[in-house]
C-alpha cells in the first residue's frame, strides 16, 4: 500500500483501484457485483481492504472497446495522429489505436467532445492517462481492459470537461480581477466510486498546475455532542439516530467554510479545511481535532465538493411519507440545504445508478473483504442496518435528481453519468 498524502489535501490510503476486476479476486462468487474501488479516506474506520492484481494484461487495440461501438467509424476521417509521446515496437498501442478507443467511450458525445476536438488535444488526453497510471501505480504500457476503460472512458474525459469548466469560469472575469474558485459538485451514492473519482480529478488538477481543494459533506457532520442532541429531539426516528441524513450536518459551519474558500484568491492566504473522524466514539464519529485538519494556501482555482445527497430537493410531504413516514422531518430539514451547499456549486457531476439497492451490495462487499483480510468489519446484519438508514432518502430523492438535476443547477453546466454494476459509465 502506498500513502500519497502529499498529493492531496485529504489524507488518503491508496490500494490498486483496478484490482477488483481481476479474475483471481478472492471475493465470494455468490456476490453479483464486483468489490468497490479500493481508495478511501484513511480516517474512515476499518479502511484496509484486500486486493489482488489483474491476472492478464490486455493490449490497447481497436478491437476491445468497452462501449461496443466499432472503433473503425473514425478511420479515414482524420489524418494520422502524431504525438510528442515516444512510440516504438515495444509499446502495446499506437496513438491511433488509443485515439479510437477514446473516441468510442460512452461519455464522448455526452460531454460535448468530437473526434476532431480530441485529435487536436490528443497529447493532453495521453498525458492525463500517464499521470493517472503513476497515481494508481499502473504500467501504462500494460493496461488491462478494465484499467484502460476506467482511465480513458471515465476519469480522463471527466477531467477534461472539468478543466474546460474552470477555463469557462475564469474567462468571465477581467484581467486583474480576483477570481473565486470554481466549485464543482459531485453527487453520487455511497460506494459508487466518487471518492476515487474526486481523488483522480484533484491529482490531475495539481499536475496541470491548478491549486485545488477537496471537501465532502461528511466534513460538516454535527459533533458527537450535537448529534446526541438531535437524536434526543427525534426519539424513535431511525433516520436521525446516527449521522447521515439531512439534519445531521452543521449548515452554518458549511456556509462559513465555503464562503471562506471562495475568498482564497491571493497567494499567501491560508485556511484549514475541516475533517470528520468516523472512527471516533466506537464508529459513531465526531469532528476531527482542528490540529489535524489539512491547510490550503491560495489562490485556489477549483473546489471539488462531493457527497451522497448533494443536490437533493425537498419534496411534497405526501411523497416522502409514502416512502417512509420517518422521512418527513428529514424532508423539512432539507429545505435549508440549498443555501448551505448547493448555491455555492456552479458545475455539477451527478453519478446515476440504476437501483439504490446497489449501495447495500457495494457496502457488503467492502465489509466482507475486510473480514476476509482479518480486519474488523460489520456483519451482514449491521451492513443492512447501516444502509437502511439511507435507502429511504435515495428512493425519495434520486428520481427527481436524475430527472431535473440538482437543486438550482444550470443544465448547461451539468453532466449526468450513469454507471453500471462495475462502476463504469455506459
Amino acid at each position: 500500500m502506498a500513502t500519497l498524502n502529499a498529493i492531496s489535501q485529504r489524507s488518503y490510503s491508496l490500494h490498486n483501484p483496478f484490482s477488483p476486476f481481476s479474475s483471481s479476486s478472492s471475493y465470494p462468487s455468490h456476490l453479483s457485483l464486483p468489490p468497490p474501488l479500493l481508495l478511501i479516506p484513511s480516517h474512515y474506520p476499518n479502511s484496509s481492504f484486500s486486493s489482488s492484481s489483474c491476472s492478464k494484461p490486455a493490449f490497447l487495440s481497436s478491437t476491445d472497446s468497452h462501449s461496443g461501438t466499432s472503433s473503425s467509424k473514425w478511420r479515414g476521417k482524420l489524418a494520422p495522429l502524431h504525438s510528442v509521446f515516444p512510440t516504438s515496437p515495444a509499446m502495446i498501442s499506437s496513438v491511433d489505436d488509443l485515439f479510437e478507443f477514446i473516441c468510442n467511450g460512452p461519455l464522448v458525445t455526452r460531454l460535448g467532445f468530437t473526434a476532431e476536438s480530441i485529435a487536436e488535444s490528443i497529447d493532453r488526453w495521453l498525458q492525463c492517462g500517464v499521470h493517472l497510471c503513476q497515481l494508481f501505480q499502473l504500467n501504462k504500457l500494460r493496461l488491462s481492459v478494465p484499467e484502460k476503460v476506467r482511465i480513458y472512458h471515465y476519469y480522463v474525459p471527466v477531467f477534461v470537461w472539468c478543466e474546460d469548466e474552470v477555463l469557462r469560469h475564469r474567462s468571465t472575469f477581467e484581467d486583474g480581477d480576483e477570481v473565486p474558485p470554481l466549485v464543482i459538485g459531485v453527487s453520487a451514492p455511497q460506494g459508487s466510486g466518487k471518492t476515487t473519482l474526486v481523488f483522480a480529478l484533484d491529482y490531475l488538477f495539481r499536475r496541470s498546475g491548478r491549486n485545488a481543494a477537496t471537501l465532502s459533506i461528511d466534513d460538516f457532520y454535527l459533533t458527537a455532542e450535537e448529534q446526541a442532541k438531535l437524536r434526543s429531539r427525534n426519539p424513535g426516528n431511525a433516520l436521525l439516530e446516527l449521522r447521515g441524513n439531512a439534519g445531521s450536518h452543521d449548515l452554518q459551519f458549511s456556509i462559513e467554510t465555503l464562503t471562506s474558500l471562495s475568498k482564497m484568491t491571493k497567494r499567501g492566504m491560508k485556511m484549514k479545511l475541516p475533517r470528520y473522524d468516523k472512527s471516533a466514539f466506537g464508529g459513531k464519529g465526531d469532528r476531527a481535532d482542528p490540529s489535524t485538519w489539512p491547510e490550503v494556501e491560495g489562490p485556489i482555482e477549483v473546489v471539488l465538493f462531493e457527497g451522497w445527497m448533494l443536490g437533493f430537493k425537498p419534496l411534497p410531504n405526501d411523497v416522502v411519507k409514502a416512502v417512509d413516514p420517518q422521512l418527513e422531518v428529514v424532508n423539512k430539514n432539507l429545505e435549508a440545504y440549498y443555501d448551505a451547499w448547493d448555491k455555492f456549486i456552479e458545475a455539477w457531476i451527478v453519478i446515476k445508478i440504476k437501483d439504490p439497492n446497489c449501495v447495500f451490495q457495494w457496502r457488503l462487499q467492502a465489509e466482507i473483504a475486510m473480514r476476509e483480510d482479518g480486519k474488523p468489519g460489520m456483519s451482514n446484519e449491521e451492513v443492512l442496518d447501516f444502509v437502511s438508514r439511507y435507502l429511504p432518502a435515495y428512493k425519495a430523492y434520486l428520481p427527481t435528481l436524475y430527472a431535473e438535476g440538482p437543486n438550482g443547477a444550470d443544465p448547461n453546466r451539468l453532466i449526468v453519468i450513469e454507471i453500471d454494476e462495475q462502476r463504469n459509465p455506459h
